[in-house]
């Protein structure tokens, strides 16, 4: 029997394991060429804060496309994770936004200028903000005045070539995948989700609230302007419709059991509408009221998942802001109400 020595058997496995990563790299090579798909979370550890924005990297045959890409404060995140899986800003072919938040497609001018073929899908009612998001970035001031660029980075805008505009009720084609759109208005004006029916997964940006994880507590994201409760029960209905299996959302992951998940979202929902007018009736001004209302949503988050968690929650989401685009949504309400 031959005895090899100690040299050559450790040049005969790494021949044998370099054998076994090419096939491996051939595999995974055909595996997308050939037509199969792939969705991965990528976790955009915004401001050092993971499980706070997610995107999604959808992968169908040679076609690449982002689903909210965030903000872009995390736009090297975001390269970091392409990078890791050997791909580049410029071989994306896509990006979907659900709206045009900041937390949600603020990337999107960095990635157009990187990648100028890329083709970035929004509503109609956004696109304008996409070409020119200097009103966008102003309401975004009054809001963040001293955090704006910390949370947000630089907002880039996107030419009106590379937009897709959106009405909902549209099938896209990427790849070999098809998506659905559907207009789900209500947390914004500008908002839609979309269906992937052979993944059985709704992309749903911020129309159910925010879910940490599939975690046990969904709490809304009311910001200003433009939330209304009426308009969003028509959004609850057209997910339903399409019977998912699963919710993306953007903050953060898969949620399961979509008619319980939004079940129990618009009763919260509507518990904090009736919070923010009770606040309101008290109060000796809406400053009070707010102080009011965020510590009263705060201690129901730590009653139910703890301290360290409903700060989490809470940042994600942005309490002080659900409060202000609550009270905006009961005044213009009652306004509508005086006129009948």
């Amino acid at each position: 029997m031959r005895v090899w020595p100690r040299s050559s058997l450790w040049r005969i496995r790494a021949k044998i394991e370099t054998a076994f990563l090419s096939q491996a790299a051939l595999a995974l090579k055909l595996y997308y060429v050939c037509g199969m798909s792939d969705l991965t979370i990528l976790d955009m550890n915004w401001v050092g804060r993971p499980h706070s924005i997610a995107a999604a990297l959808l992968v169908s045959g040679a076609h690449y496309a982002i689903i909210d890409p965030g903000p872009e404060s995390t736009y090297a995140t975001l390269r970091e994770h392409l990078h890791s899986r050997g791909l580049s800003a410029a071989q994306l072919d896509a990006v979907l936004l659900t709206h045009i938040h900041l937390d949600h497609a603020g990337a999107s001018g960095s990635l157009v200028r990187d990648n100028p073929r890329l083709a970035v899908y929004v509503h109609n009612l956004g696109a304008p903000h996409m070409i020119d998001p200097s009103r966008l970035l102003a309401s975004a001031a009054r809001l963040w005045p001293d955090t704006l660029h910390q949370l947000f980075g630089e907002t880039l805008p996107v030419p009106k070539e590379n937009l897709r505009i959106l009405e909902g009720g549209e099938t896209l084609t990427l790849g070999t995948r098809k998506l659905e759109v559907a207009y789900t208005p209500g947390h914004a004006s500008h908002h839609v989700s979309y269906f992937d029916g052979a993944e059985d997964i709704a992309f749903v940006g911020d129309t159910t609230g925010i879910r940490i994880d599939n975690g046990p507590y969904i709490l809304p994201a009311t910001p200003p302007p433009d939330i209304s409760l009426e308009i969003w029960e028509n959004s609850f209905a057209a997910i339903l419709a399409r019977r998912p299996s699963r919710l993306f959302l953007t903050h953060f992951g898969y949620a399961s059991n979509p008619a319980e998940h939004i079940d129990e979202f618009r009763r919260r929902l509507h518990h904090w509408a009736e919070l923010a007018a009770e606040v309101l009736k008290s109060s000796s001004d809406e400053a009070q009221a707010k102080q009011a209302f965020v510590a009263r949503a705060q201690a129901e988050m730590q009653e139910q998942i703890g301290a360290e968690e409903a700060d989490h929650h809470a940042f994600t989401a942005g309490l002080d802001l659900s409060f202000l685009g609550l009270a905006r949504y009961l005044r213009k309400r009652a306004e509508a109400e005086a006129t009948v």
